[in-house]
């Protein structure tokens, strides 16, 4: 069946994106997530998810199932069933977290993505989707001389194939850091 609809042009590869945010952009979604919060109660806290994004690599699904339970090893959460390191930006966003809630960010992926993609329209933010905060963060571990195994460690990819799709290097060093 796979190979009938691919030849009828129904299913195919997905296409690759190299798209990652500029400093700029990133500035910008604070700076209106920062106003947001104060001018309402937004629930969603995006001023932590966004940098949690790009410090752990987590797809948004996977940051939103992440179980204080699943934290009993410090430094590593679940995702996919598989274990990964967290560097130690994204623990500091956890530990920042308040426990009402058996998971740490008890929100739905398609809202924080919803929030983001209202915002970057808003902001006339081309092009920039949620998900590109995980090409960012394992572009960066990258940059700043991480070797394959350690970053693998962090995305939880398991071949080169699959974490080359995330690396879009730009520079050397940590952009962040400052």
């Amino acid at each position: 069946a796979r190979k009938v609809m691919r030849r009828l042009g129904l299913i195919r590869k997905s296409a690759e994106r190299s798209r990652r945010p500029s400093l700029d952009e990133l500035a910008l979604l604070f700076t209106h997530y920062s106003d947001m919060v104060k001018r309402t109660r937004s629930e969603i806290p995006m001023l932590k998810l966004i940098p949690f994004a790009i410090y752990s690599t987590r797809r948004q699904d996977e940051i939103c199932r992440i179980r204080w339970a699943d934290m009993k090893n410090p430094g590593q959460t679940v995702g996919n069933d598989v274990w990964c390191s967290l560097p130690d930006e994204a623990v500091a966003i956890i530990e920042t977290m308040p426990k009402d809630d058996e998971r740490i960010f008890p929100y739905n992926g398609k809202s924080v993505s919803a929030s983001f993609t209202r915002v970057t329209s808003f902001l006339a933010i081309e092009d920039l989707h949620f998900h590109d905060m995980r090409h960012e963060g394992v572009s960066r571990l990258f940059e700043m001389d991480w070797d394959i195994p350690r970053v693998a460690s962090v995305s939880g990819h398991r071949d080169w194939n699959s974490l080359r799709r995330y690396t879009h290097l730009r520079g050397h060093g940590d952009k962040y850091e400052s």
